[in-house]
Protein backbone atom coordinates (compact mmCIF):
# COMPACT_ATOMS: atom_id res chain seq x y z
CA UNK A 1 0.00 0.00 0.00
CA UNK A 2 2.85 2.38 0.84
CA UNK A 3 4.61 1.68 -2.46
CA UNK A 4 1.42 2.38 -4.42
CA UNK A 5 0.97 5.59 -2.44
CA UNK A 6 4.48 6.76 -3.23
CA UNK A 7 4.02 5.98 -6.92
CA UNK A 8 0.76 7.94 -6.95
CA UNK A 9 2.48 10.85 -5.21
CA UNK A 10 5.22 10.90 -7.85
CA UNK A 11 2.68 10.76 -10.68
CA UNK A 12 0.67 13.53 -9.04
CA UNK A 13 3.76 15.68 -8.63
CA UNK A 14 4.57 15.22 -12.33
CA UNK A 15 1.06 16.33 -13.31
CA UNK A 16 1.29 19.33 -10.98
CA UNK A 17 4.63 20.29 -12.52
CA UNK A 18 3.24 19.95 -16.05
CA UNK A 19 0.22 22.05 -15.10
CA UNK A 20 2.48 24.80 -13.79
CA UNK A 21 4.59 24.59 -16.91
CA UNK A 22 1.44 24.84 -19.03
CA UNK A 23 0.35 27.97 -17.18
CA UNK A 24 3.78 29.46 -17.80
CA UNK A 25 3.97 28.51 -21.49
CA UNK A 26 0.43 29.04 -22.82
CA UNK A 27 -0.26 32.27 -24.73
CA UNK A 28 -3.64 33.45 -23.42
CA UNK A 29 -5.87 33.27 -20.38
CA UNK A 30 -8.14 30.56 -21.78
CA UNK A 31 -5.32 28.15 -22.54
CA UNK A 32 -3.73 28.92 -19.19
CA UNK A 33 -7.00 28.18 -17.42
CA UNK A 34 -7.30 24.82 -19.14
CA UNK A 35 -3.71 23.86 -18.44
CA UNK A 36 -3.96 24.99 -14.85
CA UNK A 37 -7.30 23.39 -14.15
CA UNK A 38 -7.08 20.03 -15.89
CA UNK A 39 -3.54 19.09 -15.00
CA UNK A 40 -3.55 20.40 -11.47
CA UNK A 41 -6.92 18.82 -10.67
CA UNK A 42 -5.71 15.42 -11.81
CA UNK A 43 -2.31 15.98 -10.23
CA UNK A 44 -3.68 16.99 -6.87
CA UNK A 45 -6.21 14.17 -6.83
CA UNK A 46 -3.51 11.62 -7.59
CA UNK A 47 -1.15 13.16 -5.05
CA UNK A 48 -3.81 13.28 -2.32
CA UNK A 49 -4.80 9.68 -2.99
CA UNK A 50 -1.14 8.74 -2.68
CA UNK A 51 -0.93 10.53 0.67
CA UNK A 52 -4.02 8.63 1.77
CA UNK A 53 -2.42 5.32 0.82
CA UNK A 54 0.85 6.12 2.57
CA UNK A 55 -0.93 7.12 5.79
CA UNK A 56 -4.17 5.14 5.87
CA UNK A 57 -5.48 7.14 8.83
CA UNK A 58 -5.78 10.15 6.48
CA UNK A 59 -7.48 8.29 3.62
CA UNK A 60 -11.01 9.43 4.44
CA UNK A 61 -9.85 13.05 4.76
CA UNK A 62 -8.07 12.85 1.42
CA UNK A 63 -11.16 11.43 -0.29
CA UNK A 64 -13.26 14.28 1.11
CA UNK A 65 -10.70 16.80 -0.13
CA UNK A 66 -10.63 15.11 -3.56
CA UNK A 67 -14.42 15.40 -3.83
CA UNK A 68 -14.24 19.06 -2.81
CA UNK A 69 -11.57 19.80 -5.42
CA UNK A 70 -13.54 17.91 -8.08
CA UNK A 71 -16.57 20.10 -7.39
CA UNK A 72 -14.92 23.49 -6.94
CA UNK A 73 -12.00 23.59 -9.38
CA UNK A 74 -14.10 23.43 -12.60
CA UNK A 75 -16.53 26.00 -11.22
CA UNK A 76 -13.73 28.42 -10.39
CA UNK A 77 -12.10 28.09 -13.79
CA UNK A 78 -15.37 28.57 -15.65
CA UNK A 79 -16.08 31.72 -13.61
CA UNK A 80 -12.63 33.08 -14.48
CA UNK A 81 -13.14 32.26 -18.16
CA UNK A 82 -16.56 33.92 -18.20
CA UNK A 83 -15.17 37.03 -16.49
CA UNK A 84 -12.33 37.20 -19.02
CA UNK A 85 -14.79 36.84 -21.88
CA UNK A 86 -16.99 39.60 -20.50
CA UNK A 87 -13.97 41.88 -20.15
CA UNK A 88 -13.28 41.37 -23.85
CA UNK A 89 -10.15 39.22 -23.61
CA UNK A 90 -9.80 37.50 -26.97
CA UNK A 91 -8.05 34.17 -27.43
CA UNK A 92 -4.73 34.26 -29.26
CA UNK A 93 -4.35 32.07 -32.30
CA UNK A 94 -0.94 30.97 -33.52
CA UNK A 95 -1.60 29.98 -37.10
CA UNK A 96 1.83 29.58 -38.65
CA UNK A 97 0.30 29.02 -42.11
CA UNK A 98 -1.06 32.59 -42.24
CA UNK A 99 2.35 34.24 -41.80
Amino acid sequence: MVLLGKILMIVGAIFLFLGGLGVFRMPDVYNKLQAGTKATTLGFMTFALGVGFVDVSNLLKMIIIIVFIALTNPVGSSVLAKASFRRGVNPEFNNKSEE
